[in-house]
Formats: C-alpha cells, structure tokens, sequence
C-alpha cells in the first residue's frame, strides 16, 4: 500500500469519517480546511498517530499547515522524517 494511502487511511481512522467519506478523498484531496473534523485537537491527535504509527518524532517547528494539505503532503513529510524522502 503506498504511502500516501496509509495516510488518508490514518486520517479517516483519526477523524473518525464513515467509510462513504473515506472513499470520497483522494490522496491528492484537500484535508486542512476542506474537513471541518480535522480541528486543532484532531491535528495534535493526527501528529500522535504519526508518530506511533511511523516511529518519527515530529518537532513543534516543523508542523506548518502545509503539511496537511492533502494525504500526499503528509506521505512526504513522513518520508522526510524517515530520512527516505527520496525514495
């Protein structure tokens, strides 16, 4: 499963979206802004589940809202804190 969709998959298990809203987003669907569900605690709730889920530690500087633009936004920021962000 690539990346980008672990991540819309991670999203949807966070936020809680029924499967039907789920199947809706696209790795390349906005996700700040475009969910009302992905409010600031969703966001701190999201960044946990990151971390648990891909053994990245997320520093505070580093979470700007682009980073939540879309699922493939948050697969290259996982990728960049692995240190894979080339591959």
């Amino acid at each position: 499963m690539a990346l980008e969709t672990e991540m819309l998959d991670l999203v949807a298990t966070v936020l809680e979206l029924s499967p039907q809203r789920r199947a809706q987003l696209t790795t390349d669907s906005p996700l700040l802004g475009a969910l009302p569900e992905l409010d600031s605690m969703a966001v701190l709730d999201l960044l946990h589940a990151i971390e648990a889920q891909y053994g990245v530690t997320i520093e505070d500087e580093t979470v700007t809202s682009d980073r939540f633009a879309s699922a493939k936004a948050l697969a290259d920021w996982v990728r960049e804190l692995r240190g894979d962000a080339l591959n």
